[in-house]
This record gives C-alpha cells, structure tokens and sequence, in this order.
C-alpha cells in the first residue's frame, strides 16, 4: 500500500486551557472551592490570598545575585524574553477578585449566620478499628479481624463471601486461614456496636438487633419469630399470613410491628463519615425576600481576595531597574512571567466563575420568581436548561455544570438548582404545566389517603384526570418511583 501525501481542510473547536480551567472551577461547590484555591496556591508560588489579619512577611530573596548556579528550569526561549514587557506585570489592583456584592447591606448581621458548621464526628471504620483494640486477639486473627472491617460497606453489612475474604488475606497479606476461623471473628464483630453491623443481609441486620433486646419482653420475643419464619411476608405487608401462622390479632401484630420499625436498616449510617459527603450543605446563592421584591446574593465564599504576589511583582521592579542582564537572570524571569500569567488566569477564572454563576441563578429565579415569594411548589413553571441557556446566552453544557453542583438557601429551604428544572405536562385546557407540579399534587393525594386502604394506580391517575391532567397510569406508577414511594399494598397499616 503507498503512502500519499494530501492537503485536506478540517474544521476544529478547540478550548483554551483557560476555558477548560473555567469549566472545572463551575463544577466545584462552594464548600470544596477553599480547598480548590488552596491547591493552586501551593502549586504557584505568584498566587496569594490576602488575609487583612496577617501582615505581609514575605521576605525577598535576591533572586538575581550574581550566580553562575542555574536555579530556574528554563521554560521559555530567548524570543518569549524579548517579547516581555515589565510594565505590564508590576502594575497594582488589576487582578483582585470581589466585583460581585457579596453581603447584604441590609441585612449584614445574616452573612455570619448563613455559614453552616460541619460536623466533626469518628467515621464509621475508625469506630470499628476502636472496637476492634479492645479485643484480645493474636497478630494473624487481628489482621483478619482488620480485613473484615475493612470489607464493611457504607451501611455496615458484610456483603462480601467468607472464601472471597479467605482469598483477598492469601493474595494480599500472605495469611493462610480456613472458613471457621474468619466466622467465628465475623460473630464478634456482630457483637459491636452500632447494633446489627456486620449482618450479610437485612433480615440477619435485624434479627441480630432483635437478639440484644431478648429480655425486653415477649414482644420483642414475638418480633423474633416473626423475622425468623415470616420475613417475606413481613415485608410484602402480607399481614394476614403471619396473623394466622403465630394465631395473632391485629392488636398484638401492631405491638410487633412497632419493635421492627424502631431498629435501624441501615447501622453504618449511625455514625457520621465526612467522607461520605454527609457534611451539611453550604448554599452557594442566597434569595431573601424584601416586601415582595427578591434579592439574590452569592456566598461570599466563592469570592476569596486573590491577588499576584507583591514578592513577585518586586522581583521584576528589581530585574527592570538592574543593568546587568545575563542568561540566567533572563530565564529566571520568564519563569516569574509564567508564573504570574498562570495567577492572572487563575484570578480571571474565579471573577469569570462569579459572573456564571450570578447569571445563571438570576435567570433561574426570575424564570421561577412565585415559588420563591411562596415556596409553592405547585407554582413552579416547566423549564428545561435550554430555556436558561437561552436566557443567559451561556452553553447548555455549562448551565448543566452550574444546575448539578449548586445549592441555594431560600426562606423555605435549601434547594439543589437542578431541583427548579422539570419537563412539562399538558392539561385538559391545553395549558403547559411543571411536571413537578403533577408530582406534587400526587405526593399530596399519597399522603391524604386512608393508609388502610391506600390508593391504587388506577385511582390516583383517575383523581389527576379529574383535576384536569391529562396523564396515563404508567406515567403515575413511574412518577411515584420517582418520589420513592411504594406501591399501594406496601403503603397499607393495619
């Protein structure tokens, strides 16, 4: 096959870095974006935050002493040096950040208070590990012991096989065991707390709770067995069955019921893990309401006071005053230029982000301004990010980043952006209207209902057909997934 040698014309987009450092700034929340500046400082010397309690004591070195010792790696050509021009890197006050009103002039006592605390609690594992120190095990059964805690998931079950446990202490840490022993630790380890942690399933996480609680009286003693021998139908509410297996009546079922519903599911999530990602949230916009009027305001932490470093600045005011100009001074200073152009982009990207994030949230509220006044959810209006895009003059793409990572504190709670976009539903009459609105008036219809006799699918997509909404049954049954409730039979109570 012969090689051949054309000319051929493409049409390429391609982003700046800039624009893909933008793009990954929008997707950082408000709580992580402290530790994303963090990080950019540490890796650029040039780049500063302010702090008004501190006093500047960054002292100067003579970067440009006469050494023959090349200290910088140079990045740059001798053209890149010749086309620098000092003036623009040593002037004052072009690259701070804090063109957005941040606080409230009218209300400045709320700032302090708009910033939630995180909680500072022993995750889950540690908890486990503590646990673990109290026993009196030999070094081959700890290392087990370690593996199995290590295997817990996030709610405290032990999901993993015992061979496969058996398998990763051959492979990982060269320890040769059998099945016995890794059951006889994985029993002990159901002796911690919280209650029914290490259980392989629901139904052992439970009976395992229930165990603790023996001498708590014959309800509990009752609940037992019922968790025993009917658990299937314990959990399809197939109350009738247990009734008349145990010769129960409604009463006495109840009380067991009631010794069921009180343990926990889910043990792990007793415990906080801020690894998890269960801090409490930290709203990147604020929306108050003054006498009907709506002020949006954005959390002063998304616009830290960042600036380029006096000591670089000062580094170039001394090249640019010397007259002894040799190659190592010059590669020294196209590393500085380097290094305060990456600071500027930076600085630029968090103003560019401010401004993004401004537009967007005031185009959301204005598109979505009688919630906001009422908090009515029925009052929320179809939009769909086509429509902010639209709006704003932004990409899809980059409404997208900002509506997926953002929250905002309103009167009536905080609320994830993406939460205000929802596809619309055509009424009797013709009129568009939120989906969002029909679950809510479902969620509402769910919640009157007799838990006796609960509604079914057929009822509920009759009631909203009554209401006007044109809407067909598997639309309601794929609407209540949605709200994550369950079917009629699993709503029912005695």
């Amino acid at each position: 096959m012969a090689l051949q040698q054309g000319l051929h014309q493409k049409l390429l987009q391609k982003l700046s870095p800039q624009q893909i450092q933008l793009m990954k700034l929008l997707q950082v929340p408000t709580s992580q974006l402290e530790e994303r500046i963090k990080e950019e400082i540490e890796e650029n010397p040039a780049l500063e935050q302010h702090d008004e309690d501190q006093e500047d004591e960054f002292e100067l070195k003579d970067e440009f002493a006469e050494d023959e010792s090349d200290e910088f790696e140079p990045e740059g050509s001798e053209e890149e040096y010749d086309n620098i021009d000092i003036s623009e890197y040593v002037q004052e006050g072009d690259d701070e950040v804090g063109d957005y009103k941040l606080r409230d002039e009218h209300y400045p006592e709320l700032d302090d208070s708009r910033v939630f605390p995180h909680k500072v609690e022993v995750s889950f594992n540690e908890l486990m590990l503590q646990q673990l120190g109290l026993l009196k095990l030999d070094e081959t059964e700890q290392k087990i012991a370690e593996q199995i805690v290590g295997s817990l998931d996030d709610d405290g079950y032990l999901r993993r096989e015992v061979n496969a446990i058996i398998d990763d202490l051959a492979f990982r840490q060269n320890i040769e065991t059998d099945e016995a022993t890794v059951k006889r630790i994985i029993t002990i380890i159901q002796q911690f707390d919280p209650p029914g942690v290490g259980a392989h399933d629901l139904k052992e996480c439970l009976l395992n709770q229930l165990y603790r609680k023996r001498d708590q009286g014959q309800d509990v003693n009752m609940a037992i067995k019922v968790m025993e021998k009917y658990f299937d139908e314990f959990t399809k509410k197939h109350y009738e069955k247990i009734e008349k297996g145990l010769s129960l009546n409604d009463e006495q079922l109840r009380e067991i019921i009631n010794q069921i519903i009180r343990l926990n599911p889910k043990p792990g999530n007793l415990v906080g893990d801020s690894d998890k990602g269960e801090n409490y949230v930290i709203p990147d916009f604020f929306i108050l309401n003054h006498a009907g009027q709506l002020e949006i305001t954005l959390n002063s932490r998304n616009a830290p006071d960042l600036r380029v470093s006096e000591g670089y600045r000062d580094m170039l005011k001394a090249y640019d005053k010397g007259s002894k100009k040799d190659k190592g001074q010059k590669e020294a200073v196209i590393f500085i230029k380097q290094k305060i152009d990456a600071a500027k982009w930076f600085i630029d990207a968090i103003k560019q982000r401010q401004q993004t994030l401004m537009f967007t949230m005031e185009a959301i509220m204005n598109y979505q301004y009688e919630f906001f006044l009422t908090g009515d959810e029925t009052t929320l209006n179809p939009m769909i990010l086509k429509d902010i895009s639209e709006k704003t003059g932004l990409d899809i793409s980059t409404v997208s980043r900002v509506a997926n990572s953002k929250f905002v504190q309103t009167e009536f709670g905080t609320y994830r952006l993406k939460f205000f976009f929802s596809e619309s539903l055509q009424t009797e009459s013709g009129e568009e209207v939120s989906t969002r609105e029909v679950k809510k008036i479902l969620a509402d219809m769910i919640e009157a209902e007799s838990k006796k006799q609960p509604y079914s699918d057929e009822k509920l997509t009759d009631m909203l057909q009554e209401k006007g909404y044109n809407i067909a049954r598997r639309t309601v049954a794929k609407y209540r997934e949605q709200l994550n409730i369950p079917v009629a039979r699993l709503r029912k109570i005695l």
